[in-house]
């Protein structure tokens, strides 16, 4: 029987610049379902919080889980601060968190942001953390988009989000595989800071840059690269495997390296795109969302790298996919509908993943 769902999905990304609100409709049953965007707002990420949760991961555990608490409450109060500002209500909040440690090869995942405290803070129900079963079924629990994808985006081979990582489902071919590809604003803004800048607006730094040759050679013999089927990357990689290699670099002028980092991600992002159609993605259509589709000088690299058609939507689902696609998970968590497919993470077997705080009381199906 189709129902419809009005849904608060909430995403606070790796690259830490804001906080994506999206109230959503989802009408459908099963895997069949639709969509409609009825609002939404990014929150800009204050620095407190920034510096914060950047340096979660060295602190003690009181602080981790007194931070785990209070990051619940602000993210509650930003609910309930949006759905009061439209006048309108919801039927229950779907929250990705903020990844503070990510370890599949470890068994371990963990976005802070605690549910109870949220729905406590927010007064509706709150489905989160979606990708910790997913990691004790041996699979990767990111990206898990793949799914939600495949459902909502069906007239796409593919869908690219350039977020503080490249990540990117493909489900053309009759072949359905989700992965990282590479770091993305998150290294871009990194170097942005230095400039007093929260990111390169419209890639314009890059744009004024010329490609240092031996350090986008370093950047591409990174063994990541070379891995097949599901992988996932981390801030905890991007310290150890990635960042000495661009401060080996710290001489060389800010745009030269800006440009180098657009090259390097463009470079695998295209690369990937043509190895995924088999060489022929002529014949492919790519959805691009994600903060990184406003970077012209990035998206230039990219086509250029390959054939397939790139497609940047409207402004709505380019800054707001991830948290529609959250809030289309926990629409399955409660529709007890399998949420995670193992088909895209690498997982043993597909799963219900999202814990349930607050009363679902009506809403969940037996």
């Amino acid at each position: 029987m189709e129902k419809t769902y009005r849904v608060v999905g909430l995403m606070s990304g790796s690259s830490m610049d804001g906080i994506d609100l999206a109230l959503c409709s989802f009408t459908g049953h099963s895997h069949q379902w639709s969509y409609q965007l009825l609002d939404a707002v990014t929150v800009h990420m204050e620095e407190k919080w920034r510096v914060r949760l950047s340096q979660l991961q060295y602190q003690h555990a009181q602080v981790y889980v007194k931070t785990d608490v209070f990051f619940g409450r602000y993210l509650g109060e930003l609910v309930k601060e949006f759905l009061d500002d439209a006048g309108t209500t919801a039927d229950f909040v779907a929250s990705h968190g903020h990844t503070v440690f990510h370890d599949p090869d470890g068994w371990v995942t963990a976005q802070i942001g605690c549910g109870q405290t949220l729905a406590a803070t927010c007064g509706l129900p709150v489905v989160n953390d979606f990708r910790r079963f997913d990691v004790a079924n041996g699979g990767q629990g990111a990206p898990l988009v793949g799914l939600g994808d495949e459902i909502l985006f069906p007239g796409y081979d593919a869908c690219l989000n350039l977020g503080g990582f490249s990540n990117i489902s493909y489900h053309g071919d009759n072949k359905c595989l989700a992965y990282d590809i590479s770091p993305c604003n998150i290294i871009l803004n990194r170097l942005a800071r230095e400039k007093g800048l929260a990111y390169d607006e419209g890639g314009a730094i890059a744009a004024e840059g010329q490609i240092i040759y031996p350090l986008l050679n370093r950047l591409d013999s990174i063994p990541y690269y070379q891995l097949k089927g599901a992988k996932s990357l981390s801030r905890e990689w991007i310290n150890r495997e990635f960042w000495h290699h661009v401060r080996d670099f710290d001489d060389e002028r800010l745009e030269d390296r800006m440009k180098t980092l657009v090259a390097h991600i463009g470079n695998q992002i295209g690369s990937n795109i043509e190895t995924l159609a088999n060489g022929n993605g002529t014949d492919r259509k790519v959805l691009v969302t994600g903060g990184g589709a406003l970077n012209e000088t990035l998206l230039d690299h990219i086509r250029a790298a390959t054939d397939a058609d790139i497609e940047v939507p409207d402004a709505g689902l380019l800054h707001f996919k991830e948290a529609l696609i959250f809030g289309l998970l926990g629409v399955l968590r409660i529709e007890n509908s399998f949420n995670t497919a193992s088909a895209y993470t690498g997982a043993s077997r597909d799963s219900i993943g999202g814990a349930l705080h607050g009363n679902f009381s009506g809403l969940l199906k037996a």
